[in-house]
């Protein structure tokens, strides 16, 4: 049995007074009836975007209403990536399919609801119901069922060793069997109570009394949601806001020479990297493809676009942050335009005297197909195009919305298409390189066109591997191929920067994203 051992869109000048006036009139801590209010400001760049829901099983919302501490799940990985325990306290594995849970005891919703089994039940079956929109992320599970008012038992079809990983995703996060509407009055177990919602602007959380996990440091939370990071750096900077989630790259220096002001930042999950159609001639040769990853120079655009601060070279798939990365065994395409060159004229992509390089006998074109929700994705894309023209490529950049970008990608009409992955959401390797390189894998299939036999075979007895230490050895054979054969091209990994008061104690950054707010979170 394993147990855990646990401690006791742009602004326009008026709307831009608008928030500070909002926010002046919310500064710090507030006298209500004779008592001071703890009530901490925050302002991130993005926030629930499904039509106003709230439902953590509703697409990706689970990570926003996580982020603001209103739910929670049965595990989590703490700032150093250790899995934990949550909601549960521990868990055995039965036999190769069966997973036995112990549920913690004594925690409530924050409607005074019991979290027991049946609260878990209801929970998870949300997710796995067929007409949720991530339910087949989950198909390896056949059932859950009750075995005690504390514990459930999960039955996977087959034996799969994430598992336990796989409920650390906020989509799993644990709901009040007796919620009225998940949409518009979330109801968790978190260290923060849901008090209002304004989609795309604000979210206003309370302190929960009752929080199972020990004592709630603040008050309240004033959440704005704000696209423009100039727009952020002023409101950190003129203190009508204690934290500040992605300020403007070029203020970094500024900020941290801010006596009022602590600048923190570390690498994320998250990767940039290229998605490159292996069904279109002459991206289906793996020597094209190396060579085009040999043509980007990705120093020069962590000291451009991200000004040196928000980013580092990538070299694979995962960030260093990642325990199961294989970084210091990939082989790593440093700039080096001159084995391009030797690479494309070998798949007979040559030079013309007009210094340009010529495929089939017309020029060689490339477009960069991206979308706008990340701000570093058209610089750096921009970045790369110059790059790729220094060589002789011809190319250009397009931006479109998610939604067409994907319906390019499936319909094969692209050549790069430019994003953004917190590849490793659960801390589970299979996450990522199942959906990307298993070839029958979602993003394998309908955007890359990419099949290797061996790859699979690697993956999925990864999947089935109890022993870490043998599906570790799987993972980085795998990571090893993958590189090699360049399907994807790993750009650079984002460090996440924030911006506080000086006066903000308690704040922890983790890589994955989705914890920010914390019972901890508070003031000197």
């Amino acid at each position: 049995m394993v147990k855990f051992k646990v401690p006791k869109i742009e602004l326009t000048i008026p709307k831009v007074a608008v928030i500070l006036i909002v926010a002046m009139l919310c500064a710090g801590c507030v006298e209500t009836e004779g008592t001071e209010e703890k009530v901490l400001r925050v302002v991130f760049n993005e926030g629930p975007d499904t039509g106003g829901s709230l439902d953590p099983a509703n697409s990706w919302t689970g990570w926003y209403v996580h982020q603001a501490g209103i739910y929670e799940t049965l595990f989590y990985y703490d700032a150093d990536m250790n899995l934990m325990p949550k909601l549960a306290s521990g868990y055995k594995q039965l036999n190769d399919t069966d997973w036995e849970i112990q549920l913690r005891e004594n925690v409530n919703f924050h409607d005074g609801t019991k979290m027991n089994a049946d609260a878990v039940l209801f929970s998870l079956n949300r997710v796995l119901d067929p007409s949720n929109s991530r339910s087949s992320e989950y198909s390896f599970i056949k059932d859950v069922q009750k075995t005690g008012e504390y514990t459930i038992v999960i039955e996977t079809n087959d034996t799969y060793a994430p598992l336990i990983a796989s409920l650390v995703d906020p989509v799993m996060s644990i709901v009040s069997p007796g919620i009225v509407d998940a949409d518009k009055q979330p109801v968790g177990t978190g260290p923060f109570k849901f008090v209002s919602f304004e989609p795309g602007a604000s979210l206003e959380v309370e302190k929960n009394p009752d929080y199972w996990g020990g004592e709630v440091k603040a008050d309240r939370i004033l959440i704005q949601y704000n696209k423009d990071s100039t727009a952020r750096t002023m409101l950190i900077k003129s203190g009508d806001v204690d934290i500040a989630r992605d300020p403007l790259q070029s203020e970094y220096s500024a900020l941290q020479s801010n006596p009022d002001i602590n600048v923190t930042s570390r690498e994320t999950l998250r990767t940039y990297f290229l998605y490159v159609n292996g069904g279109k001639a002459p991206f289906n040769d793996t020597r094209v493809r190396q060579a085009l990853s040999y043509a980007i120079n990705r120093q020069e655009i962590v000291d451009t676009a991200l000004e040196g601060v928000s980013g580092i070279p990538a070299k694979g798939i995962f960030t260093n942050t990642m325990p199961w990365n294989a970084n210091d065994q990939v082989e790593s395409y440093e700039y080096n335009p001159e084995k391009a060159l030797e690479l494309f004229e070998e798949a007979g992509i040559t030079k013309g005297t007009d210094g340009k390089l010529y495929y089939n006998g017309e020029p060689f074109t490339i477009e960069i197909q991206t979308y706008t929700k990340r701000a570093a994705l058209q610089p750096s894309a921009e970045i790369i195009t110059s790059q790729l023209e220094d060589i002789g490529i011809t190319t250009t950049v397009t931006i479109l919305d998610s939604a067409a970008l994907t319906e390019n990608a499936v319909s094969g009409n692209y050549d790069f298409s430019f994003a953004a992955w917190s590849t490793a959401p659960t801390g589970d390797p299979d996450y990522f390189l199942s959906s990307h390189y298993l070839s029958t894998g979602n993003y394998a299939s309908n955007w890359l066109r990419y099949s290797n036999p061996q790859v699979d075979e690697w993956i999925l007895e990864a999947r089935t591997e109890p022993d870490e230490k043998k599906r570790a050895e799987l993972y980085d054979k795998i990571q090893a191929q993958v590189q090699e054969d360049a399907a994807i091209m790993p750009v650079f990994y984002a460090n996440e920067i924030y911006a506080l008061s000086s006066d903000v104690e308690g704040f922890v950054m983790y890589p994955n994203e989705y914890t920010i707010i914390t019972k901890d979170i508070g003031f000197a």
